[in-house]
């Protein structure tokens, strides 16, 4: 498997305070590794430094073999992101903001890019409406729509069906799972719906307090470490990580 992303002995600290404590994992092509942990544990650190929002204390992060840190601008033009953090312009309509995003990452043919976007989420009926009065569901798809302009080779998505109904959120599941299919993106995708974890990653690393503690198969992780479900072991790793880390 082509490696998209490389994240090698990656460190993040505040002071006396270890956000990523040493992280070392890849993404591949055709690939969607979860990325899974409880609030605290170091995930959105992790996605700031991959999009080079954060300078890491030390590490390397490499997307297609570029160096995050010494090749910036040309690892993250095959790089996009949604995050329910990072909202959109509110006051630019749905066209606009994907017009606006698609200048920033050079995307030709922008008017048929769009216009191939809004069909795909259902978003042609909100063309000229302001993003800032749409619905939290709707922003979620128009900011889905924004991750994909360029077509990227590597997509961080945080909690990206958040905002969905369930009826929604299977249809971006599908979608996802096609373009890395037959795209052969690299996903690296962090949700709190094990459901969804297991229905749509391949693999899942489980971060406690900066450290990777678990990484496999979603699938058949619990089994391996003594759980019924994937959500308990969720809670094994937000509550007990030193007892899991020792089996």
């Amino acid at each position: 498997m082509d490696t998209v992303l490389a994240v090698e002995a990656l460190y993040k600290r505040y002071g006396a305070a270890l956000a990523v404590a040493g992280i070392t994992f890849r993404v591949g092509r055709n690939e969607i590794v979860g990325l899974l942990g409880p609030n605290g544990a170091g995930k959105t650190t992790t996605i700031n430094m991959i999009l080079g929002v954060l300078e890491p204390t030390s590490g390397s992060i490499r997307i297609e073999g570029r160096d995050v840190t010494t090749d910036r601008s040309r690892a993250l033009a095959c790089t996009n992101f949604t995050a329910v953090y990072a909202t959109l312009p509110g006051n630019l309509t749905v066209e606009q903001n994907l017009r606006f995003f698609g200048m920033i990452y050079d995307v030709r043919q922008l008017s048929d890019r769009i216009a191939e976007l809004l069909v795909q989420f259902d978003l042609k009926t909100f063309r000229n409406v302001k993003c800032g009065l749409l619905s939290s569901g709707e922003q979620t798809r128009v900011q889905l729509a924004k991750a994909l302009l360029n077509r990227p080779h590597l997509l961080l998505l945080d909690e990206p069906t958040a905002s969905l109904d369930p009826s929604a959120a299977r249809e971006i599941r599908a979608i996802i799972r096609e373009l890395t299919a037959r795209d052969g993106v690299g996903v690296l995708w962090t949700s709190h719906n094990m459901y969804e974890v297991q229905d749509v990653c391949d693999r899942a690393l489980f971060l406690s307090h900066g450290h990777i503690l678990l990484e496999g198969d979603p699938k058949t992780l619990p089994r391996e470490h003594g759980k019924a479900t994937l959500e308990e072991l969720f809670i094994a790793v937000a509550r007990e990580p030193l007892t899991l880390s020792l089996e």
